[in-house]
């Protein structure tokens, strides 16, 4: 079983600027091996944070849990939660399974979303993988 879950959360924005005002911070959970793939976990922007993929591997149930663990680290470190995501994306082999468990992570608020079914991930032993937005105040 295969899952890629994508996140986009708007919270607000204060005010609108364009790229070049705004450095871009990247953010590592694993900076040797990401940048050896060539990615960042996440990279900031002024107020918006962007979530690179959070993956996990083994059976399925197990596997969502480890992503969206890795996912709470990322908006843990810059002062966000589930609370803040307005829009999921999800790539899957097993649509059902993530079902059963995503409510575990939002619980009565959950984002706006969009799921698909897809046939494998960037390596095959991932199961689960998840991406993010998150504006930041």
């Amino acid at each position: 079983m295969k899952l890629c879950l994508t996140f986009v959360s708007c919270r607000r924005f204060h005010s609108i600027s364009t790229a070049s005002d705004v450095p871009k911070k990247p953010f590592h959970l694993n900076e040797k091996i990401e940048k050896e793939i060539g990615y960042a976990q996440a990279v900031r922007i002024g107020d918006t944070l962007y979530i690179s993929g959070s993956v996990g591997a083994g059976e399925m149930p197990g596997a969502i849990r480890e992503s969206y663990d890795e996912l709470k680290k990322t908006l843990a470190a810059h002062g966000l939660d589930f609370r803040n995501v307005v829009k999921e994306n999800v790539f899957t082999t097993d649509l059902d399974a993530f079902k059963a468990i995503r409510k575990e992570y939002y619980g009565t608020e959950c984002p706006a979303g969009t799921w698909v079914q897809v046939q494998r991930l960037y390596l095959p032993k991932f199961v689960v993988e998840l991406l993010a937005v998150f504006p930041k105040e």
